[in-house]
């Protein structure tokens, strides 16, 4: 029987690789270009990618053998996914693995902002004492308003609820008993935006979220709010939300990912009240693994001409 040849796009943990080198020939494709993955992506019959590669539509046009595109985590906005219907080619992601680990970066950047935590780390590392200068606030009691109540905003909610908070949502795919269950109650955006003293994003970047959380809504916000990102950049009107920061109408931000992906506005995280992260929402140990691993069983079940647990579909 022919080996099955998978492209790896993107670092996988070695317990996926492990897997898929049982079932066929692993070829890693770490930092290729556009024309590169068009010449590589001809004879391959898998393909995992994570966030750093763009799977665009000549490149899946350039497939002929191509069965399944496993994305190593949550979003598949960087999957052209129109192009992979038309070509037949099924797309997966891993919606569970790094679902703790995202909530809990969330949490830590919540926290970290309400006690101004790194900017008091680089204060003493420079040799100041300024207790007065990083006077924070407590969370409990504290209204947080979660934008998407999904798999992480659940968890994001759960903890929230043991730190004493109270926790309001947006999310307009979410059944009433869900949030209940969770001791949520579901509002309208507006109505969140306008209660909350925390608001943390968790939705994915879709045309209906683009820019969901723009100047406008932004003058609704307390002045004192502080917004936190672990979901996509997208979400939130970056140019917006520097303005509010800079003219004092929200009161902070903490941030894991950019517009500029890898290359933020240098403006925007020099921000005295901007917490920044290099995307980490997913960066620990046991994420990683467990993405590689749920990525890397999917596409052996397609290759065995078997369904894949979690397939996105246009």
């Amino acid at each position: 029987m022919a080996t099955h040849r998978i492209l790896v796009c993107d670092p996988l943990a070695e317990e996926g690789l492990h897997i898929l080198e049982e079932i066929g020939e692993v070829q890693t494709c770490f930092d290729f270009t556009e024309q590169q993955l068009i010449e590589a992506i001809k004879d391959a019959d898998a393909m995992v990618v994570r966030s750093g590669t763009q799977v665009t539509a000549p490149i899946i046009q350039a497939s002929t053998r191509l069965k399944i595109i496993a994305r190593a985590g949550v979003g598949v906005d960087n999957i052209d996914l129109d192009a992979a219907t038309r070509q037949g080619i099924i797309v997966v992601n891993c919606p569970t693995g790094n679902t703790v680990a995202t909530a809990e970066h969330a949490l830590a950047l919540l926290l970290a902002a309400a006690r101004n935590i790194p900017q008091a780390n680089i204060s003493l590392r420079a040799g100041r004492w300024e207790r007065g200068r990083f006077m924070g606030r407590q969370v409990a009691g504290k209204t947080l308003a979660i934008i998407g109540l999904g798999k992480i905003g659940t968890e994001v909610a759960r903890r929230a609820t043991a730190l004493g908070m109270e926790v309001v949502a947006y999310d307009p795919y979410v059944a009433p008993d869900h949030a209940s269950s969770l001791g949520v109650q579901m509002q309208s955006l507006a109505e969140v935006l306008a209660e909350a003293d925390f608001i943390t994003i968790h939705t994915a970047l879709t045309d209906e979220t683009q820019g969901l959380i723009d100047a406008e809504k932004l003058e609704h916000v307390k002045p004192d709010a502080i917004i936190i990102n672990c979901a996509r950049a997208g979400i939130v009107d970056e140019d917006a939300l520097l303005t509010a920061l800079q003219e004092g109408k929200i009161g902070g931000a903490a941030l894991d990912v950019f517009a500029g992906g890898s290359e933020p506005n240098a403006e925007l995280i020099a921000l005295d009240n901007v917490i920044a992260t290099p995307h980490l929402g997913a960066s620990t140990t046991e994420a990683q693994v467990n993405v590689a691993v749920d990525a890397a069983k999917q596409v052996v079940d397609v290759l065995r001409g078997q369904a894949p647990r979690w397939p996105v579909h246009c």
